[in-house]
């Protein structure tokens, strides 16, 4: 055979290529940059996030390890921008009824500006196997830890608003390698955690119609991208609808569903709600969550109905980063109030650290716009039954926007195979408390396996 030279030259490319893959292994060779494409080894100073081609498959389907490396300017902007701060005088009241207090702000920029090392939390995501691949035009960035048991039980996990991968970080070690954390191997899991479209590393929509519907089919084709024909789901706030209409959509892959904030609410508590006449003989559960849901669509949607109506509107918050925390610091009552006392130097389940890498994921990724958008494009009725039915499990926080009654949770679920009503816990359950939400994974999931 005779060969040209550039066939030639490719030849003996993969010959030496071959011949280092069998001395130094995959991975070691992987880290000196065989094997990828010249673009890939290419890092410009001013790279926002960096990747690493690792083929697995062809084309659009191809999944890249992915790496976050930021700029120290953007760093320094960051801090800049903090310390100018034009802020207002302070509340007229001496509680939180006309928002976020200008005495937990100026405590939360103070540390951010003077103490917080985004770098700590860069190593962090770094440290774990983060990967991106193309979806329906859009990049998706998610993170998958394969447990070291065997068997292991595939589980995507999906975040909300104003939440990110952040919220999830802590689950992924109890989960995959339960046997260090009281549990048993038969309990491990393969995690995989996905950023939704237009939130953190993952790429931002370029047309409409991005909706919990079409990031659920995303999250199917993702889950089978990776091998998993059959898996299971959890997810709260937007990771709710999106999970629940996973169990929708594609029942003969879902096995069975997890929620923290599920959509169980009966329509004569919405008509309640509204205006219309309490139903009578509520229990003491069901009349706490009616209470509990009364309250948040009275006082506590005002930033929601923003982001439903007006998304682009919030050039404030993309352009401030104290405007964006204070933002996202606004969500609900009771997770404003647990922050609020953490910046006060109380021992929470989440750490000052842990609230300021959360926003400043949405500040250097820049997505406080794109991620609003969501609210924009939603067509389902908040808390509103979906039609599962599939398994569910349900962990009801008592410091959730309602902390769904098990009466409210058998009627939207035919198929409830756990329910449990936690002591302690909030909106960001995984996040503020993950011992027990990972054994409340555990426990949902374990009649499955």
């Amino acid at each position: 055979m005779k060969f040209t030279g550039q066939v030639q030259r490719e030849f003996v490319r993969d010959l030496i290529l071959i011949i280092a893959i069998i001395a130094v292994g995959p991975g070691l060779l992987a880290e000196a940059g065989f094997g990828q494409t010249t673009k890939s080894r290419t890092i410009k100073k001013e790279t926002v996030m960096t990747q690493t081609t690792a083929t697995k498959t062809a084309g659009k389907e191809q999944i890249r390890s992915f790496q976050v490396n930021f700029p120290e300017a953007r760093l320094d902007d960051l801090r800049k921008r903090i310390t100018s701060t034009n802020w207002p005088e302070r509340e007229l009241v001496a509680d939180a009824t006309q928002g976020v207090q200008l005495a937990t702000m100026q405590k939360l920029a103070d540390y951010w500006a003077k103490t917080y090392d985004w770098r700590k939390c860069e190593a962090k995501l770094n440290a774990l196997p983060q990967f991106m691949t193309e979806i329906d035009g859009v990049d998706i960035h998610f993170i998958h830890v394969r447990s070291k048991h065997p068997n292991a039980m595939p589980l995507i996990v999906t975040h909300g608003w104003p939440g990110s991968i952040i919220e999830e970080l802590k689950i992924i070690a109890p989960l995959t390698d339960p046997t260090a954390y009281g549990g048993k191997a038969e309990d491990a899991f393969d995690v995989v955690i996905p950023s939704m479209p237009g939130y953190g590393f993952s790429g931002k929509p370029t047309v409409t119609g991005w909706d919990p519907v079409r990031i659920a089919d995303a999250w199917v084709i993702l889950m089978k991208r990776l091998g998993y024909t059959k898996f299971v789901a959890s997810g709260g706030d937007w990771g709710d609808p999106v999970t629940e209409q996973m169990a929708v959509r594609a029942p003969s892959n879902v096995m069975a569903i997890h929620l923290n904030m599920p959509s169980a609410v009966p329509p004569e508590i919405f008509q309640a709600i509204q205006g219309g006449p309490v139903p009578a003989g509520l229990s003491a559960e069901e009349k706490q969550a009616f209470e509990q849901l009364d309250f948040f669509f009275k006082t506590g949607v005002g930033y929601a109905n923003e982001m439903r109506l007006r998304p682009q509107t919030l050039y404030g918050i993309a352009d401030s980063p104290v405007g964006l925390a204070a933002w996202i610091l606004d969500h609900d009552a009771r997770s404003y109030e647990l922050i609020a006392r953490v910046f006060d130097g109380k021992s929470e389940g989440v750490t000052r650290d842990d609230i300021l890498d959360n926003i400043t994921v949405y500040w250097l990724t820049n997505t406080a716009i794109s991620s609003a958008r969501l609210y924009w494009e939603n067509k389902l009725a908040f808390f509103a039954p979906q039609g599962v039915t599939i398994p569910v499990a349900v962990s009801a926080y008592p410091d959730e926007l309602y902390q769904a009654p098990r009466s409210w949770a058998e009627k939207a679920f035919p198929k409830l195979i756990h329910y449990n009503r936690l002591p302690k816990g909030g909106h960001f359950a995984a996040w503020e408390q993950p011992e027990s939400f990972s054994n409340e994974l555990r426990t949902a999931f374990r009649s499955l396996r």
